[in-house]
């Protein structure tokens, strides 16, 4: 072997600081680390206590390195000390917080001087580090915490603009050109950064610019998932790209069960055994969204009506009491109400649950897949109205609550009323062709998704194949370093 020694590569990564980055990141670093590449994840304090407990849990099996990096200033209209999207209150305070981000320029080509990576994996939010890598000659990629089909999706509305091409009617659609399949979304259901902040829509641009010039993308997602998108993404839209995934069954597949999720949740997993198989609607929106209170009132009228019991996750109740127990078994047994975090994998791999109401963030799309859990599709932002319409569409594994605009304020948000709930539960949940159609072909995928991960996988292979470009690569930085 000419290139570099695989137990010499060192990779350094760089994720967001919300959970449903970070915990991806992780467990992509597992998968790297699995073949003897040196880890490391740069993170801010919020943060550093979760990294260390993965570290302290494959201590002497896995070399992953945890380093941090901090904000250099307290960021104007910010909480005092913010480090991390846990700490904030409003979609208005998370673009502040995204557009703040480049502040960390100078501290991480800092990290990355003394640390010496020879390699760094970054998120799609942190655009500038292309630059630090090209100076310090550093192969940059970007980690995307999206779909193919998503990424498609974006390049579909960028280099074409069929929603420029109709009348101002915000609930008007449009079909998007040039995919696979004819894909249809309204005004209301995409982003225009141009109409949030200067700021926001400069780091857009610079997010697309930067991916394109990067040495390449790495894709929580697997071939048999989205092979026609990840043949256009490579070879249509020309970027070269390696799926990876599903990454949190990279880290199971090392040995990771969870165990602490169960010990903590005992209350809540003991109700789920108490319960008959796939009668449970589990519902849960990620970690960074809080809904205003009316909002929760009707959610909680639909699910209510619902015949079925149900696991409802709540991220700080905005305008309402906080519930200070964590979890919370409602009166007569039919509900479980959890405050915060939940051991989202436990939960949807338990035989009990039947549907899980979602916000389609990427992370949760996938695990639903891996779980056979079929979905009620309820989108709020980012990707999220793209990932309804593949599971939907494409997959054909969900069904819609029937949301049709894009969250940018959480207090002018469409209002979804508990019936409309209550018929999306009933028509999932009952009997019938379409259920059954979903829940096979669900079987199908979480199968593929398994043995994309296992030696031999199209996952597996791909990742390989992967380190070794980086070995070559950087054995030939090397060389050239040397002759100077």
């Amino acid at each position: 072997m000419t290139s570099k020694a695989k137990d010499n590569l060192h990779i350094l990564f760089f994720p967001f600081m919300a959970g449903g980055h970070i915990i991806p990141t992780l467990d992509l670093a597992k998968a790297f680390a699995t073949h003897g590449v040196t880890t490391t994840i740069l993170t801010t304090p919020s943060y550093s206590p979760l990294v260390q407990r993965t570290i302290n849990h494959y201590s002497g099996q896995l070399p992953i390195h945890l380093s941090l990096i901090s904000f250099p200033t307290t960021i104007s209209g910010l909480p005092s000390g913010c480090d991390s999207v846990t700490s904030l209150n409003s979609q208005h305070e998370r673009i502040i917080f995204l557009c703040s981000l480049s502040s960390l320029c100078q501290p991480f080509k800092r990290a990355l001087t003394e640390l010496r990576p020879d390699c760094i994996i970054t998120d799609m939010f942190f655009p500038w580090t292309s630059a630090v890598a090209r100076e310090l000659q550093i192969p940059r990629l970007v980690f995307q915490s999206e779909s193919f089909f998503s990424l498609c999706m974006t390049d579909s509305l960028l280099r074409y603009k069929p929603h420029l091409m109709i009348s101002d009617d915000v609930d008007e659609s449009f079909i998007l050109p040039g995919l696979p399949h004819p894909i249809k979304m309204s005004k209301s259901q995409i982003l225009d950064p141009t109409k949030i902040t200067p700021e926001f829509s400069e780091l857009f641009s610079l997010m697309g610019e930067s991916a394109a010039e990067s040495y390449g993308v790495v894709v929580n997602s697997f071939l048999e998932l989205e092979p026609e998108y990840a043949k256009h993404y490579r070879e249509f839209i020309g970027r070269r790209a390696w799926h990876v995934g599903p990454v949190s069954l990279c880290s199971q597949r090392v040995g990771d069960d969870d165990d602490a999720s169960k010990d903590h949740y005992t209350e809540c997993l003991k109700w789920l055994d108490s319960k008959k198989p796939g009668s449970v609607v589990y519902v849960c929106f990620g970690s960074m969204f809080s809904m205003p209170s009316e909002q929760l009132t009707e959610l909680a009228i639909g699910l209510e009506a619902c015949e079925h019991p149900f696991i409802w996750v709540v991220i700080r109740m905005k305008g309402g009491d906080h519930e200070e127990k964590k979890v919370r078994v409602l009166e007569g047994g039919k509900g479980v109400v959890i405050n915060g975090w939940a051991p989202q994998l436990v939960i949807l791999n338990h035989p009990a649950v039947g549907a899980f109401i979602t916000h389609c963030g990427w992370n949760s799309t996938m695990e639903s897949i891996c779980a056979g859990v079929p979905m009620i599709t309820w989108p709020l932002f980012g990707d999220q109205f793209y990932n309804e319409r593949f599971i939907v569409d494409v997959l054909k594994v969900g069904v819609e609550v029937g949301v049709k605009k894009y969250v940018v304020d959480e207090e002018e948000m469409e209002l979804v009323k508990g019936e409309d709930v209550k018929k999306a539960v009933e028509r999932m949940m009952g009997d019938g062709d379409e259920k059954e159609s979903m829940r096979r072909r669900l079987r199908e995928l979480g199968e593929m998704a398994w043995k994309a991960v296992e030696e031999g996988g199209s996952s597996y292979v791909d990742l390989k194949n992967l380190i070794k470009d980086l070995c070559e690569v950087c054995s030939e930085h090397d060389m050239n370093q040397s002759k100077q």
